[in-house]
């Protein structure tokens, strides 16, 4: 089953070799991410912006994830890094901006 996800936060997670990336996100999504960390699979993420704006940029972004995606049973073993295309990626940066992020 696809997610039905509602992007409302921009967290920073930290890889296990040390680069870091912007994601968008959600409480739910964040809270995997959390346990990822206890689990070592990544390691660290810190929400940078709360309650951001439901803007097109952000919609599209949700789009693509929602139905590229399925959001991790609690009992998961790795750590799904969502891969973005060039136009996605182009969306992240158009919502970091907004928020003045990045």
């Amino acid at each position: 089953m696809k997610s039905h996800e509602t992007f409302t936060l921009i967290e920073e997670i930290t890889r296990l070799d040390g680069t870091k990336y912007m994601e968008i996100s959600d409480m739910v999504q964040n809270g995997r991410a959390e346990l990822a960390v206890e689990r070592k699979l990544i390691k660290q993420v810190r929400i940078l912006q709360l309650n951001i704006a439901h803007t097109p940029h952000v919609q599209a972004y949700e789009d693509y994830v929602n139905e590229n995606y399925t959001m991790p049973d609690e009992d998961f073993t790795t750590f799904q890094e969502w891969k973005r295309t060039p136009e996605m990626e182009k969306e992240v940066a158009a919502i970091l901006h907004e928020n003045h992020i990045g």
